[in-house]
């Protein structure tokens, strides 16, 4: 007959579980987030002021504010691998991922990365200014250098909020992994904003990009999450930043002072109304409901054809009709900032109000054909079985 467990090792048992919880603080996520978050106003500030000012010096209140998220996101993975290499107790040290003899969670690992790769790019950044001008894309290589850092920033809040999640199912670790979420996924909207003008949301080049970049994060955000709707709530907080983005920009004054001016503006350029990611993330954690959590391949592989196909079909089926409101006269107000997100550069014209074709040429738009469609439901698919494979990996992080 095994012996009875006295009361007292119960006791010591609970406050040893305590105890290891409670040597790790949670403002580390709070910080990594914030950072993220700075990261994300910044850069979406940054776009407005080149339309809106120009690129007039370096040190504007957007850059500062996209290399604070950067070095501020570098000093918390800096402060968690000095803490867990040499103040931290046996639970912690537990819990994190060995590099080079040092110590700390992965997720303040690849913050670190981050923080590099972005404070690399400042100066490369300045010095492609000064020798080629204004930006004609936005993916320059400077800023391709950026993006990853960004991407590096935000992963790394993104890891650590999981690891919460995932040690403190009850604890806000599923929250601030939404509030994260919801932070990446429009870190990469952004990133493709230059073929989600709704002028271009009648071209096939939207759904494949569009497919492509999106698809995979609202799925892998939507099987890692642990509350309830997780793709979802994070469209939700995707939609809500970018809205108050578009509200709060045209509050401040700005002129151009880069020649030539097509476009008299006298305030700060909104970005354009976000995505209706709300309801495909919708149709997303339904199919995840219905499906679980498959481990055999050729199953997961049906559940990626499947969650790509109700993806683009909302997509387009919302979007489709959406762009045509914004394009419309109805649409130009404070609300939608429709026709006010365009430019010093953008002259006036029909063209700011018809659809384009692909690759931005003015005159209609050419159809969604059948094979346009084809390509995008493959693309949806493939990015999400990478959604699936990310997003489950992610529900298994601790460290």
């Amino acid at each position: 007959m095994d012996e009875a467990i006295k009361p007292g090792e119960i006791l010591s048992t609970a406050l040893s579980e305590q105890r290891a919880r409670s040597e790790r603080a949670i403002w580390p996520e709070f910080l990594l987030a914030l950072a993220a978050t700075s990261i994300l106003v910044g850069i979406i500030w940054d776009i407005s002021w080149h339309i809106s000012v120009g690129r007039d010096t370096f040190w504007t209140a957007a850059h500062m504010a996209i290399y604070f998220g950067g070095a501020s996101g570098g000093l918390v993975g800096g402060w968690l691998a000095i803490k867990h290499t040499f103040l931290a107790g046996p639970a912690e040290r537990a819990a994190s991922v060995k590099v080079l003899g040092a110590r700390a969670p992965l997720g303040a690992w690849v913050a670190i990365w981050g923080a590099v790769a972005m404070l690399t790019s400042a100066p490369f950044d300045d010095w492609w200014h000064n020798a080629y001008g204004l930006d004609v894309k936005i993916i320059s290589p400077p800023h391709a250098l950026l993006g990853l850092g960004m991407l590096g920033i935000s992963l790394g809040a993104l890891l650590l909020a999981a690891s919460r999640q995932n040690q403190e199912p009850d604890g806000p670790g599923g929250w601030l992994f939404v509030y994260v979420g919801g932070i990446f996924l429009a870190l990469g909207a952004v990133f493709i904003s230059e073929f989600t003008y709704p002028n271009l949301q009648h071209a096939a080049i939207f759904y494949k990009v569009s497919a492509a970049m999106l698809a995979f994060r609202l799925v892998s955000m939507g099987r890692a999450g642990r509350v309830s709707w997780p793709a979802t709530r994070v469209a939700l907080v995707y939609m809500g930043i970018e809205c108050l983005m578009i509200w709060i920009l045209p509050l401040f004054p700005a002129r151009p002072k880069l020649a030539p001016i097509f476009n008299p503006i006298t305030h700060m350029v909104p970005p354009v109304f976000p995505l209706l990611l709300i309801f495909p993330a919708l149709g997303i954690d339904l199919v995840l409901r219905w499906v679980g959590e498959w481990k055999e391949a050729w199953r997961r592989v049906m559940s990626a054809f499947a969650l790509g196909a109700v993806f683009l079909a909302v997509f387009i089926l919302v979007q489709w009709f959406f762009a045509e409101f914004l394009l419309s006269p109805h649409a130009s107000n404070w609300f939608f900032a429709g026709d006010r997100f365009w430019g010093y550069g953008a002259g006036p014209g029909e063209w700011r109000t018809q659809f384009w074709r692909d690759g931005g040429d003015n005159g209609p738009a050419d159809p969604v054909g059948f094979l346009a469609v084809i390509e995008s439901w493959l693309l949806a698919s493939v990015s999400a079985w990478l959604g699936l494979l990310w997003g489950s990996w992610m529900r298994k992080v601790k460290r």
